[in-house]
């Protein structure tokens, strides 16, 4: 085989590689963008369901209150058991509210403060071991 056909050849196989190499990155992407669109509708499907439990579990807690103040005024009057059940809400509010705040206290400002220091720890071994060097 002469020089040139080998040449035109090799010519061919890589203008052949490159198109197939091309076609096959195309596809990854196609790929990659429908893999993508399952997963945002599923994410998106998820969030949806689970604010319908939230939203559901709401009235369950609400039934629950009543049914609760219910059993309560079998033994007090009416009045009385909704006040009751009103105040151990009230408590559980301010308990679970005061829960949060401190939590909030100690969560800002929102600076990785040991990270840092760890950083300034790191930085500071290192210049010295340059100046012993």
């Amino acid at each position: 085989m002469a020089t040139g056909a080998r040449e035109r050849g090799l010519g061919a196989a890589v203008r052949r590689v490159a198109g197939h190499t091309s076609a096959l990155a195309r596809l990854e992407l196609e790929l990659a963008r429908l893999q993508l669109k399952q997963k945002v509708v599923s994410l998106g499907l998820g969030a949806g369901l689970l604010i319908g439990a939230g939203v559901f579990g709401l009235f369950l807690v609400g039934f629950g209150l009543a049914a609760l103040a219910a059993g309560i005024a079998t033994v007090v009057p009416v009045w009385a058991a909704l006040l009751t059940v009103t105040g151990a809400l009230a408590l559980l509010i301010a308990f679970l509210a005061a829960l949060g705040l401190n939590r909030l206290k100690k969560g800002t400002p929102p600076v990785p403060t040991q990270a840092i220091d760890e950083a300034r720890k790191t930085v500071e071994a290192l210049r010295s071991s340059n100046v012993h060097r």
